[in-house]
């Protein structure tokens, strides 16, 4: 007998387990299948609503008593670097921008492996083996690619390639660039490579004519992710809409428990491709 897939999204709730961003909390997901003929378009919506994509799977962090993981963006119009990040576009003018398909290679993973080794070696992905990483970066049901920055040298061997130095798997959504994940050389730390990464998909979306470079989650109190408050135009995606970052202390509370609304309330405000958008309360 042949089965179809249902027409709506079903969501989940994951197992609480250890925050990775503050201590002494506890990480839950809301998440959903991204499969089928309608996968860009879930992709494309709901990533407007302050989910992720991570291989087939669309997730937000729904956890029991905080909501300090917000969505954040880039406006790229209205962006403008800042002193030292001009400094870092400078400092990475012999890095040549490779794009690829999303196909794994031993290259990239020997670059990963060395990335997670330096900079986490204790997270979440740290046993990630060679058929993992193939797996992140080619599972992909959306038109994603591996964006490759490599350093020119001028006295390599003839034949051989230009040392990769940086890597980034990214979608394309209907109104941006969403960076799913990103690595690099950390012998390099002068360079500002994250930063480089980034500020160089702002340029390549403001060749594309594309709004938005969606960064994933911004943490306040993390110090892993406070370096995306550093960046102009940044947006971030809170109870229900899109505003300005203005402040980032101003976003504190956002640990505590009272600020966070019922899963079946968090399923039902959630707009699906061709819906209305649900009201708000």
């Amino acid at each position: 007998m042949r089965h179809t897939l249902p027409i709506a999204p079903q969501f989940y709730v994951t197992a609480p387990q250890p925050c990775p961003y503050l201590d002494g909390r506890m990480e839950r997901k809301l998440f959903t299948a991204l499969q089928g003929d309608q996968a860009e378009q879930l992709n494309d919506s709901l990533s407007k609503q302050g989910f992720r994509r991570s291989q087939n799977v669309l997730y937000r962090p729904s956890c029991a008593d905080c909501m300090a993981c917000l969505s954040a963006r880039i406006r790229v119009d209205d962006f403008k670097p800042s002193r030292s990040q001009r400094r870092t576009l400078k400092r990475n003018g012999d890095l040549v921008r490779d794009p690829a398909s999303p196909w794994a290679t031993e290259e990239q993973f020997s670059l990963f492996r060395t990335y997670l080794d330096s900079r986490h070696a204790d997270g979440g992905m740290a046993d990630m083996d060679i058929f993992e990483f193939a797996a992140m970066i080619e599972e992909t049901p959306v038109r994603s690619r591996v964006v490759q920055y490599r350093m020119q040298q001028g006295d390599r061997p003839r034949g051989t390639a230009d040392p990769l130095t940086a890597v980034c798997l990214t979608d394309m959504l209907d109104d941006g660039l969403s960076m799913v994940y990103s690595f690099y050389d950390p012998s390099l730390a002068t360079r500002s490579l994250g930063t480089y990464i980034i500020l160089d998909h702002i340029e390549i979306a403001r060749a594309a004519g594309l709004p938005y470079i969606y960064l994933g989650y911004w943490v306040p109190g993390s110090a892993k992710m406070g370096y995306k408050a550093g960046f102009d135009a940044l947006e971030i995606y809170k109870h229900g809409s899109w505003q300005d970052i203005g402040d980032p202390a101003q976003h504190s509370s956002e640990t505590h428990p009272l600020s966070v609304d019922p899963i079946a309330e968090q399923v039902a405000n959630i707009t699906l491709p061709g819906s209305r958008p649900a009201p708000r309360r």
